[in-house]
C-alpha cells in the first residue's frame, strides 16, 4: 500500500551549505514506512523539474502520543530538484508519494547488525537503528565522509545505543581514510561463530568494496542502491540494474520495485561501474 499526499513542510533544517533535513506532515506515509523504504518528492507545483525525486525516509516523526505524524528526508543539494528541497520554507507543500521499495529486514539477537554509511548514504539508517533497538539487537554504525563537517547526527545514533565508528578522508575526525579500513579490521577481529549482518548505503564504489569484504569474511550483506528514478513505480525503467538471483543468468531488474535493498551477492557490480 502507498499514499500520495500534498504534505506540509514542518521545518527545513540547513545543516551546512549543501545538506538539509526536511520534515513533512505525512502521517499516513509514516504509519506504513519500513526501514530502508523511500518516497518520491515533487518539490514544486510547476513542471520544473518535471519528475519527482527519490529520497530515503530518514526519520519517522511522532506526535505527543507517540503516533506517526510525518517523515523527514536527508537532502544534499546537487541538482535542480535537491536545490528546491534545500530552499523550501515551512508552510509550503510538496507532493510525497510512498512508502516505496523493498525495505531492510532487521535481524534479531543474538545476531549483530553493522550499518555502513558513506555521505548521504546515512539516510536509511535512523529508521533501521530504531527497529534494531526495539528488537534489542547489538548495532554498530560505520560512518565515513570527506571531512568532519560532512558527518551528521552522530550523537543521535549514540543516544539510540548504537556504537559508532567514524572515518574521514582528511583525518579530521575518526580514522583517516575510507570507512572500509576500520570495517575490514573489525571484520577480521569478529568471532566467526557469531552471526552478523551488514547493511550498506553510500557511493557505489564504497558499497562494492564493502560487498567484497563481506563476501571474503562470509558475512551476509544487504545494500541500498541509489539509482536514478523517474517514477518510483516501475513504469519508466530508468532505475534498472543488472542482478543475478541464486546463480541464475544476470538479468535487468527495477531497483524501485525489487530494491532499493538487494542482497549484495546478487548485484553485478561491474555493470554499475559503467
Amino acid at each position: 500500500m502507498l499514499v500520495d499526499v500534498d504534505a506540509a513542510v514542518l521545518s527545513n533544517t540547513r545543516l551546512s551549505n549543501d545538506y538539509s533535513v526536511l520534515a513533512l506532515a505525512a502521517a499516513d506515509v509514516a504509519a506504513l514506512a519500513q526501514p530502508g523504504q523511500f518516497v518520491m518528492i515533487r518539490p514544486s507545483r510547476g513542471s520544473d523539474p518535471l519528475l519527482r525525486r527519490p529520497f530515503s525516509i530518514f526519520e519517522i516523526l511522532r506526535d505527543a502520543r507517540g503516533e506517526p505524524a510525518g517523515v523527514s528526508l536527508f537532502n544534499k543539494r546537487i541538482g535542480a530538484g535537491t536545490r528546491l528541497i534545500y530552499d523550501v520554507e515551512p508552510g509550503a507543500r510538496v507532493g510525497c508519494l510512498g512508502p516505496l521499495g523493498r525495505p531492510f529486514v532487521p535481524v534479531d539477537p543474538p545476531a549483530e547488525a553493522w550499518m555502513v554509511a558513506g555521505g548521504v548514504g546515512l539516510a536509511p539508517f535512523v529508521t533501521l537503528a530504531e527497529a534494531l533497538r526495539v528488537r534489542g539487537t547489538s548495532t554498530t554504525l560505520f560512518y565515513g565522509g570527506r571531512r568532519a563537517a560532512d558527518l551528521f547526527y552522530v550523537d543521535l545514533f549514540g543516544q539510540m545505543g548504537v556504537r559508532v565508528v567514524l572515518s574521514t578522508e582528511d583525518g579530521s575526525r575518526g580514522h583517516r581514510g575510507c570507512i572500509t579500513v576500520p570495517l575490514g579490521d573489525a571484520l577480521g577481529a569478529h568471532p566467526a561463530d557469531r552471526v552478523l549482518r551488514l547493511y550498506v548505503c553510500g557511493p557505489t564504489p564504497m558499497m562494492h568494496a564493502v560487498a567484497r569484504l563481506a563476501a571474503s569474511h562470509r558475512r551476509a550483506c544487504d545494500v541500498s542502491l541509489e539509482q536514478v528514478m523517474g517514477c518510483g513505480l516501475g513504469g519508466c525503467y530508468s532505475c534498472v540494474v543488472l542482478a543475478r538471483d541464486h546463480g541464475r543468468t544476470p538479468h535487468f531488474t527495477r531497483s524501485c520495485i525489487e530494491g532499493p535493498v538487494f542482497d549484495a551477492t546478487h548485484v553485478v557490480w561491474e555493470a554499475l561501474a559503467h
